[in-house]
C-alpha cells in the first residue's frame, strides 16, 4: 500500500472511530434532529485534512437546543476551539458549528456541524451530492482526488467539493491543473454543483 492510500485508510478508520466515540448521532437525535454524515468520510476521500462534516435537521432551529447538543458533545470530546455562526436570517437558514478537538492520540480533528431547518432551500442538497459522488467514484478518479489532496500545501484552503468537481466533471489530473481550473471555477459557486 502506498503512502497516500495508507494515510487515507488510517484517517478514514480513525474518523469512523471518532463518530462512535463522540456519540454525535445520539447527541443530536436527543434534541429531535435527523443526522447525516456528508463529505469526505462517507465517500472514502479523507486525506490530510481531518474534518468530519455532519448535517443535522430539525423542523425549526432552536438556538438553545443547538447549544445543548454542542455542550453534550463537549462532554464527550476534547474541544480545543469552537466557532459558532448564526445564519438563520440567510437563505441557508442554519447554524454552523466548527469544533476543533483532540482525539485520544492528541491529533487535531474538526467537526463541521451544520444545523439546518427542514424544508429550507438547501435541505438535502449536500446529502444528494455526497451520494452522487459516491456513485461516480472509480478507483482511478478516487486515486486522483486523494493525490490532489495530498499534493495541496497545508497553507492552501481548497474545499473538498472543488476537488470532486474538478476531477469527476472536468478531468483534472494534477495539482497544477487544479490551480488553473480554480481560476475559472470560483469556490463561492460550488454549493450549486450537482454531479
Amino acid at each position: 500500500m502506498n503512502t497516500i492510500e495508507a494515510l487515507a485508510t488510517k484517517n478514514q478508520q480513525r474518523g469512523w472511530e471518532i463518530i462512535e466515540e463522540s456519540s454525535i448521532y445520539a447527541i443530536w437525535e436527543s434534541i429531535g434532529a435527523e443526522v447525516f454524515l456528508v463529505g469526505s468520510l462517507p465517500n472514502g476521500l479523507m486525506m490530510k485534512k481531518r474534518d468530519i462534516d455532519v448535517h443535522v435537521y430539525t423542523e425549526s432551529v432552536n438556538i438553545t437546543d443547538s447549544f445543548t447538543a454542542i455542550t453534550r458533545l463537549a462532554e464527550k470530546i476534547d474541544i480545543y476551539e469552537l466557532e459558532y455562526r448564526n445564519l438563520l436570517d440567510t437563505e441557508e437558514e442554519c447554524v454552523e458549528w466548527h469544533a476543533t478537538f483532540y482525539d485520544v492520540n492528541r491529533k487535531l480533528w474538526k467537526f463541521d456541524i451544520i444545523h439546518i431547518r427542514k424544508g429550507s432551500l438547501f435541505d438535502g442538497h449536500v446529502e444528494r451530492v455526497t451520494g452522487r459522488i459516491k456513485e461516480l467514484l472509480t478507483p482511478k478518479n478516487r486515486r486522483t482526488i486523494l493525490q490532489l489532496k495530498y499534493d495541496t500545501p497545508e497553507t492552501e484552503q481548497i474545499m473538498g467539493i472543488e476537488y470532486y468537481k474538478a476531477v469527476i466533471q472536468d478531468g483534472v489530473q494534477t495539482y497544477e491543473e487544479l490551480i488553473e481550473w480554480r481560476k475559472e471555477n470560483p469556490a463561492n459557486r460550488m454549493i450549486e454543483w450537482k454531479p
